[in-house]
Parts: C-alpha cells; structure tokens; sequence
C-alpha cells in the first residue's frame, strides 16, 4: 500500500506540478535587464538571486563586470538582448535614454520578439511611456512603466516599491517578476500612470528632505546637538522618512549617504531631472506646486554648484556653504 502510495504521489507531481513548482520552473526562463548603473545593478543580481538567468548589457561596459562574474550573459546591445529574452527589465537615466534603448538603431524594438514583456523601471516623463508602449504594441510586445521608489538601500535589499502602469491583465506576469527585487508592486492603472505616481513621490521627497535640511540646521545654529535633534524629531510629529532613514547630516545614522561625504544614494542631477517632469506635468495640467517649483530651483541651482555627482541629501550641506557666504 504505502509503494502504491508513494508511486501515486510521484505521478501527481510529475504530470499536475503545485503552483510553487511551476513557477520556479517558469523562473528558468532568461530574464534581459538593461542600465546596471546604481539602481539597476543590486536588481539585477536581485534577480539572480532568485534564480532567473539574466542576459544584460549598459552602455558602459565596465558597469557589466559584477554582474558576469556572478554568472549573468553580457551582451553587446539592447537588440541582442531582446534577441535572447521574452522579458526584458530596463533601469535608465532618462527620457532620452529610453527612447534610445528601444528605438535605436540597436535597440530592443529592432529585434523583440512577438509576445515580449517590457518593464521599464526608468523614471521619465509619462508622455514618452505611452510612446513606447504604442510602438512596443506595433510589433506584438507589451510595454509597462514601473518606477521605483527606495534608492539604493532598498534595491541591495530587495525592498523597492514598484509603481507599475500599463494593460490589467498583464500585472501578474510583471508582478511575479518585480517581486523578485521589492517589497511593494502596486497597480496605479493605464501606462503612465506608474511615472505619474513616482513623479508625484519625488516631488514631495524633495521638498522633505530640503525641510529637514533646514530644520537640522537651524537647530544646529541653536546649540543642539544633531543626533539628539534626530532623535525629538523622530518621535514627534515632524518625522518623515528624510529624518529617520536618510538623515542629510553627517554623523546623526550610519549606513546613509551623507555618512560617506555623500557618495552614492540618488545624485542630485537626477533629483533635479525628476522634479523638472513634475515641472513640466503641473505646467501641463495647470497645476499650482509651489514649494515642488521651488525645490526644483534648489536642486537646479546645486548641479551648477558642484554638487551634481553628489547624493540629494548634500542639499544640507549646500545650505551650510550658503549661509557662509
């Protein structure tokens, strides 16, 4: 009996695999992942991790190094990528970077395949999402926009949130595969709407962390020390995530930009990238955003400063050197 038991068993799991079986059989299937700068890297390896292959290439070769020796194909293109994968991931700077990774001469949409799952995870401005989802359409793939919120820290750990637009019915597919790199994958509605919800975050986490800023500061100027300031703030009703998990002041957390002269993190080239879209987006939807237009001059102004390699907390630094002046 218990032969005819175990003979069973085995046929059932052969020929009616459980969900979990299934999908880490579909989790064999090569993932491509395009930009392995700051963000895109720890995804990738995320994605490794979780054991998808993963096929990448950047436009700078020496970005792909990591990535190969922990067993990722590097190739030399986006279109050969798009060659090799039917799910393709992409993590890049800007507007125009986007347009050129799948329009390109070498880029994706020369070679994608019909059926083909897009992800891009850039943050740009929503108008040029729906392009790309138009054009991806053309030829028989399906595009999704899915910004990420959490910076480097939550992508080493596996804990972005995704902001994801595009077609209902293919949520899942792209669900199962960002949930590999974050914590939170969130459904906002048509394509765009995942950039429209990322532009809207990063407009307000600018004009936080510049509030922090100054708020350290101006107790600092008061005699009181940073960590205990930190500390009052953090259990009170001016806590935000800049204050308690991305301090701007040097010495108050460990582990945060502003801990290594602010290397790393989110440059405040970007920062001021992200708050020209939301710009642009209030402009065209005659929307009044005041303290957004403000912050975008800050952090427009700080780039011409010297501080565009820096992470966007040096803007308490920024204030410190302003007010020597």
């Amino acid at each position: 009996i218990i032969k005819e038991c175990l003979i069973k068993s085995w046929w059932l799991m052969v020929y009616f695999p459980s969900p979990a079986s299934s999908r880490s059989m579909a989790s064999k299937t090569p993932v491509g992942f395009i930009g392995l700068g700051n963000m895109g890297s720890p995804m990738a390896k995320n994605l490794l991790k979780h054991g998808y292959p993963v096929i990448a290439t950047d436009v700078f070769p020496e970005s792909c190094k990591e990535l190969q020796d922990l067993g990722a194909q590097i190739l030399d293109c986006p279109a050969e990528v798009a060659d090799k994968a039917d799910r393709i991931i992409t993590m890049l700077p800007s507007s125009p970077n986007v347009i050129e990774v799948y329009n390109g001469p070498n880029g994706i949409l020369k070679k994608v395949k019909k059926g083909t799952l897009l992800i891009d995870s850039s943050t740009i401005d929503p108008s040029v999402s729906k392009e790309m989802a138009v054009a991806a359409e053309k030829m028989g793939a399906v595009f999704m926009d899915a910004p990420v919120s959490g910076g480097v820290g939550a992508a080493n750990l596996a804990k972005l949130t995704f902001m994801v637009g595009g077609v209902e019915e293919e949520f899942t597919a792209a669900k199962e595969l960002l949930g590999s790199m974050g914590a939170n994958v969130v459904y906002c509605g048509p394509v765009g709407t995942g950039q429209a919800a990322k532009i809207c975050n990063n407009m307000l986490l600018a004009i936080g962390m510049i509030g922090t800023a100054e708020t350290m500061n101006l107790g600092i100027r008061l005699g009181l020390d940073p960590k205990l300031l930190a500390k009052i703030l953090n259990m009170s009703s001016g806590r935000c995530w800049s204050s308690d998990t991305y301090n701007p002041v040097p010495g108050v957390m460990e582990g945060v930009p502003s801990a290594n002269n602010y290397q790393g993190g989110f440059g405040t080239t970007l920062m001021a990238k992200d708050l020209g879209l939301a710009q642009d987006s209030a402009t065209n939807t005659k929307t009044p955003v005041l303290l957004g237009s403000l912050a975008h001059q800050i952090y427009r102004m700080m780039c011409a400063r010297g501080y565009a390699g820096k992470d966007f907390s040096s803007v308490f630094q920024f204030l410190r050197e302003e007010e020597g002046q």
